[in-house]
């Protein structure tokens, strides 16, 4: 008995619902130009295009194209940047605010600084003092076995060998001496912006007299 009710008002309440509005469909295609269709194509599903009324001629939304899997790749590697970036600057802030706390004046933070210059400034003397010994040692083989050669003699094969070390080590001992002296260099750098940065907070942070 109940399954007539039921009917009769599921057939009521569809007679109420209004009938969807007719769109006109239109897109840019590279043959024909501008296109415009009351029915999409299958083709056409994922490519860009604007909608209007077909009863009024307004415009009623548009639909971007949909993305290729290079474009979604770009997309996705943009989000992660961005929050990437966006945790960049949270630390930054966090980090500021700790060095504002932990460092009452000037000259604390200058004397942490000076601790780190000091380890640097070490590692570019020792490194300084291996290349021109090991450039010293060099020099003598070199000159040995120069001799060897201007008196008619070969060169030994174990003097060759320890010229071919010591040439080795001390192309080794440059590449260590530049990077130190880039550390230092980098190290001077952070020294004055970081200092910078500190004044600025710190007069922000000032009460106004």
């Amino acid at each position: 008995m109940l399954l007539v009710p039921l009917a009769a008002a599921a057939l009521t309440a569809a007679a109420q619902d209004p009938p969807k509005a007719k769109k006109l469909y239109c897109w840019n295609d590279p043959d024909s130009g501008r296109t415009c269709s009351d029915a999409l194509p299958p083709d056409r599903v994922n490519s860009a295009r604007d909608e209007f009324s077909v009863n009024s001629g307004a415009r009623v939304g548009a639909v971007d194209a949909a993305m290729t899997a290079e474009q979604r790749a770009d997309a996705a590697a943009a989000a992660i940047q961005a929050r990437a970036d966006q945790a960049a600057a949270d630390t930054r802030k966090r980090t500021e605010q700790a060095m504002l706390l932990s460092y009452a004046s000037e000259d604390d933070l200058k004397r942490v600084f000076t601790e780190r210059s000091t380890l640097v400034d070490n590692s570019v003397d020792t490194a300084r003092y291996n290349v021109a010994s090991m450039r010293a040692a060099l020099i003598t083989k070199l000159q040995q076995a120069g001799d060897a050669e201007l008196s008619g003699r070969q060169v030994d094969a174990k003097l060759a060998q320890d010229i071919g070390q010591r040439h080795a080590e001390l192309v080794r001992q440059q590449r260590l001496l530049n990077s130190f002296e880039q550390q230092r260099a980098q190290l001077s750098s952070e020294v004055q912006d970081t200092l910078q940065r500190y004044r600025t907070l710190k007069g922000a942070a000032q009460p106004p007299g």
